[in-house]
C-alpha cells in the first residue's frame, strides 16, 4: 500500500509543478504572441480555403515531393471540397474549400444560409 500511496504523492507533486510551469508559460509574451500569429494564420488559412499544405509549398516549394505534388496535410485530414458560388445579382465570383469566407458569410447574412447554397455553381475535388 505504501507503494501506491509513493506513487500517488509523487504525482501530485509532479503534477504541481506541471501546474506551475504552465502558469508561467500562460503569462508570457512570446507565447500570446504565438498564439496570436497561430490564430490570425489559421483564420486567414479558412478565409481562402488554403490547407497547411498549401502555405508550405508556397512559402517553402522544395518542400514538395519529387512526384511534384504536395505533401499531405500534417493533420491527417483530408482536403475539403472546392465550391464555387456566383451571386445573381452582382455576378460576383466566391470559391471557397470551407464555411469560414468573409464574403461568403456576408451574402448569407443578407439573402440567407439557403438562398446562398442555391447559388451553387459546382464543386470540385
Amino acid at each position: 500500500m505504501s507503494s501506491l500511496l509513493n506513487d500517488y504523492m509523487q504525482m501530485e507533486q509532479q503534477l504541481e509543478q506541471l501546474r506551475t510551469r504552465l502558469e508561467k508559460l500562460q503569462n508570457d509574451d512570446r507565447l500570446k504572441a504565438e498564439l496570436e500569429f497561430k490564430d490570425k494564420l489559421e483564420s486567414l488559412m479558412s478565409e481562402f480555403g488554403k490547407s497547411t499544405a498549401d502555405v508550405i509549398a508556397l512559402l517553402d516549394p522544395s518542400s514538395r515531393s519529387t512526384s511534384g505534388k504536395a505533401a499531405p496535410a500534417s493533420d491527417g485530414r483530408r482536403k475539403r471540397k472546392l465550391k464555387i458560388y456566383k451571386n445573381p445579382n452582382s455576378g460576383e465570383v466566391v470559391e471557397t474549400r470551407g464555411g469560414n469566407h468573409k464574403t461568403l458569410k456576408a451574402w448569407k447574412e443578407e439573402h440567407g444560409a439557403d438562398t446562398v447554397e442555391s447559388w451553387l455553381v459546382r464543386v470540385e475535388e
